[in-house]
């Protein structure tokens, strides 16, 4: 009765926002070699209609403990902040183990090289970037926009939405509990504690890093808050206005809320999409 009753609510969502944007769907973003066996990461785009040029455009990258998920899970997401004006790109990038996480961000990194090169083909403004990801997608987004070797200048991104991320400070983390080859963690973070460092994008946290929105599940895993509280310590000499946005919810909730147009979470960002927009 509880999955009937979700699947009407899902059903009467996609009813709502299903003729507010078009899609365009496995458009190619990553040029270099990818592992044998593995298809070629594509991405999606959401774009308003009736939309004016110079609309700003959010990448939103899926989580999955860094060896699952896919890009289609979330075109509810896509459509819903596509009606808010906004145009959403949504990536699939290779998953462990058969990519590491220095690849998997070197991909995320040609997502958004791909998006300032295009945006202006679907009426975006490339000035107007900001990135967000759940769960091991907030990693990845960040760690991309904020370590320098993955060639983006973080001036070039007006802002990163981090929602209930993992892997915030992974060198902490697995100091404490050692990768091993379950959840494949050996295969992504491999057993190098300066890849564990260089994965925390904790550590490179400056005075150029873009303006951060933070939501963090009370009720989510206790790594996860702890990595939040951790960045947020060390966050704070740099952006003291920064105060997480604590919701009463688990982990995955913190992103199924985004597949319902109703969500207060679509004014928030929209909010502080137009603060960092100008």
């Amino acid at each position: 009765m509880r999955y009937f009753f979700y699947l009407l609510i899902v059903t009467f969502a996609l009813t709502i926002v299903g003729c507010s944007s078009t899609k365009i769907t496995g458009q190619p973003y990553f040029t270099a070699p990818i592992p044998q066996e593995t298809a070629t990461p594509k991405l999606n785009i959401f774009v308003p209609k009736n939309i004016k040029f110079d609309a700003p455009v959010l990448i939103f990258v899926h989580g999955g403990n860094w060896n699952s998920g896919k890009r289609s899970t979330y075109n509810l997401l896509g459509r819903n902040f596509a009606k808010k004006g906004i145009i959403t790109v949504i990536p699939d990038y290779t998953l462990s183990p058969a990519a590491n996480y220095n690849e998997m961000t070197e991909q995320i990194a040609a997502v958004i090289k791909w998006t300032q090169a295009h945006s202006k083909e679907y009426k975006g403004n490339a000035k107007h970037i900001f990135i967000s990801g759940h769960s091991a997608g907030g990693q990845l987004g960040a760690l991309a926009v904020m370590n320098s070797k993955y060639g983006i200048d973080p001036k070039t991104v007006s802002g990163i939405i981090l929602n209930d991320a993992a892997g915030l400070d992974m060198e902490s983390y697995l100091t404490k509990i050692p990768p091993t080859k379950e959840n494949d963690y050996l295969a992504t973070w491999t057993a190098n504690p300066e890849n564990w460092k260089d994965a925390s994008p904790i550590y490179f946290i400056d005075k150029n890093t873009p303006p951060l929105l933070i939501y963090v599940g009370k009720k989510t895993y206790t790594s996860i808050k702890e990595g939040n509280a951790n960045f947020l310590k060390a966050l704070q000499p740099f952006q003291p206005e920064v105060s997480p946005i604590y919701l009463n919810k688990k982990h995955i909730p913190m992103v199924v809320q985004y597949f319902f147009p109703w969500s207060h979470r679509f004014d928030e960002i929209s909010d502080f999409i137009k603060k960092n927009s100008n």
